[in-house]
């Protein structure tokens, strides 16, 4: 099987990281770092800070409308660390369909997100089609604070608005048949940019992730359709994305277009193309190193206004051990 070059994140030291106000021509920079023999790994994780008429960019994108009246969740109000920056998080994301790199949210934007349903079916008694009035007025909406960890080793913590899954599973009904789960997220060949390491063409597009029925039941498993207040930024995965903050990143489709449940274990894009690399499982462990890195250091994304850099111990499941840690035992 080919090697998928996955970004390294974590290798970055933060002398490296961009400062405030500097503007970096980044093909130029991209060919002095392919020179080095680094530029797949390091490039991603400078960021966009730089000229205004970027950072303007970039503010209209997280101008999304308010979600008014919405309350948080009291057991998931605060977390051991602070809430990352708007602008940072909205600027430093993986969403594959619009490229390898972190800085994406400028192509994310051709995702058309007017017209949305989410069709759910498979082994259900109410196989059912939700719009976009559905997913943010049908079920009760609330804020969690949650821990975000990548599985290339960079965390975050962001204000997610939504709704627990198991409350869309109440509605539909899963037959005794269903064990998994699938997620399919919005795929459009002729806006689809990909990633800079997709030259075959052959990868498993659309994007799939899936969970145990046991784990989308769970407390924490949280379909998003806001973060910040306001609508989901179409970089952040608009206009609903899966939220499960105990597993690693991947594990949380965006854009998601059909929710698909079956008797045995899906196919998901990860797990399909480097097996031995991302589990379907994939709960944060510091303690299983991924086959190129240690899991059992982080580095922290916060509320500084550009990338700092601060280093943080992994925690079992990502500090969610009591919610979800029976599942596995």
């Amino acid at each position: 099987m080919t090697i998928i070059r996955v970004p390294k994140s974590w290798e970055i030291p933060e002398r490296e990281v961009t400062p405030e106000a500097v503007y970096f021509n980044r093909r130029r920079f991209l060919k002095t770092l392919v020179g080095a023999g680094l530029g797949g790994s390091i490039l991603p994780i400078l960021g966009c800070q730089g000229s205004s008429e970027t950072n303007t960019a970039l503010a209209a994108t997280l101008d999304q409308p308010n979600l008014k009246a919405i309350e948080t969740n009291p057991a998931f109000a605060e977390v051991d660390r602070p809430i990352t920056t708007e602008q940072l998080a909205g600027q430093y994301n993986n969403f594959y369909e619009f490229g390898s790199g972190k800085s994406i949210w400028q192509a994310a934007q051709a995702l058309p997100t007017d017209e949305w349903t989410v069709e759910v079916t498979g082994l259900v008694k109410n196989p059912r089609t939700y719009n976009l009035d559905d997913l943010r007025k049908r079920f009760p909406l609330e804020e969690r604070i949650y821990r975000f960890r990548c599985v290339e080793a960079w965390s975050m913590v962001l204000p997610w608005i939504g709704f627990p899954m198991k409350l869309l599973m109440a509605e539909v009904e899963p037959t005794s048949k269903a064990k998994f789960v699938r997620f399919t997220s919005y795929d459009n060949p002729q806006i689809r940019v990909g990633p800079s390491w997709s030259l075959s063409g052959k990868l498993p597009w659309p994007y799939t992730e899936g969970l145990t029925l046991e784990e989308m039941a769970n407390d924490l498993a949280f379909f998003a359709v806001g973060i910040y207040g306001h609508l989901l930024p179409k970089q952040h995965g608009a206009p609903i994305r899966e939220v499960v903050p105990w597993k690693y990143g991947f594990k949380g489709a965006k854009s998601i277009v059909k929710i698909d449940f079956v008797e045995t274990q899906p196919a998901t894009f990860w797990n399909t193309l480097i097996p031995k690399e991302y589990g379907f499982e994939a709960n944060v462990n510091p303690s299983k190193p991924h086959p190129r890195w240690s899991q059992a250091t982080e580095k922290f994304i916060g509320k500084e206004q550009t990338f700092s850099w601060e280093k943080r111990e992994t925690l079992p499941y990502n500090g969610y051990g009591e919610y979800v840690a029976s599942l596995y035992s």
